[in-house]
């Protein structure tokens, strides 16, 4: 039988987008939807990078997991924020002790914010048709 590698799992949600992440022990590689995070977030990998790399930060694991993530629905930016909740829940199933770090930082909440429904009688969701008195 081959030796089983330690995996962990974490599911994160942003707006529309829901991500299932598994982490590995490995160099810090991270592979979206078996994509380069260079080649799915085009020019933005900096930015997207220090963001994926927030709860490895906190808890001090810095380049310690790959990250494999299957995301959909949403937009870049909220896909990324559904990988970081995912990559947070997955470390806590490492250690339940990095629980207080996480929080601390921020990482464990998941941010409620979503697009509000378009309401009858308006254009969008709160901007009115325009006025004509006359």
């Amino acid at each position: 039988m081959a030796n089983k590698v330690a995996q962990y799992w974490g599911t994160g949600r942003r707006k529309t987008a829901v991500a299932r992440v598994r982490l590995v022990p490995g160099t810090g590689a991270v592979t979206i939807n078996e994509r380069t995070l260079t080649d799915y977030v085009g020019g933005r990998e900096p930015l997207m990078a220090r963001e994926l790399n927030l709860p490895f930060v906190a808890t001090s694991n810095l380049g310690a997991y790959d990250i494999h993530a299957n995301v959909f629905g949403g937009g870049v930016v909220s896909q990324v924020g559904a990988i970081r909740l995912g990559v947070a829940r997955a470390l806590l199933r490492l250690d339940p002790e990095f629980r207080t770090l996480l929080r601390g930082e921020g990482l464990l909440t998941r941010d409620p914010r979503a697009k509000e429904r378009k309401k009858y009688g308006r254009k969008r969701a709160r901007k009115r048709f325009q006025f004509s008195k006359r």
